[in-house]
């Protein structure tokens, strides 16, 4: 399955997707006991249910792209589909950025995007590489067909 170069930025892509459930997607500071205390907010924390499964589908429609290797035609269809959940992803996430911070106890105020949140963007960019080795594969099977 990992034979070509896409099964490899699919892979890449998937786990990326699936860093943002292991790092923190958002910086906190707050005030606690006359102290400011900065700490991070996970996805899993996030009081928005919609981006959450919008996460879990970028990780798994990479992995499951792999498995159609034989499907050139639904693999790339698939990773389209998939960076289109990304940037929905990316705009969901800049818009209820704030939303995590108003039920965050005691009340926050600052909040700044941290390594997890940058995460999708990285996966886009090995979906996009995964579609460029993806049409390499097309023309290399359209130019045997014709030798045939």
């Amino acid at each position: 399955m990992i034979q070509r170069i896409q099964s490899v930025w699919l892979l890449l892509a998937a786990l990326f997707s699936a860093g943002t459930f292991m790092f923190d997607v958002l910086t906190v500071k707050y005030v606690l006991n006359n102290e400011e205390v900065k700490t991070g907010i996970q996805l899993l924390e996030h009081p928005n249910y919609l981006l959450i499964a919008i996460a879990i589908f970028t990780v798994a429609l990479p992995a499951i792209a792999i498995l159609l290797f034989k499907n050139r035609k639904q693999q790339k269809w698939m990773a389209v589909f998939c960076i289109v959940l990304n940037i929905a992803f990316i705009a969901l996430y800049i818009v209820t950025k704030d939303s995590a911070t108003v039920i965050h106890k005691p009340p926050v105020h600052t909040n700044a995007y941290a390594f997890g949140g940058f995460l999708p963007v990285f996966a886009i960019i090995f979906l996009v590489l995964a579609i460029k080795g993806i049409n390499k594969d097309e023309k290399l099977v359209k130019s045997l067909d014709r030798l045939r």
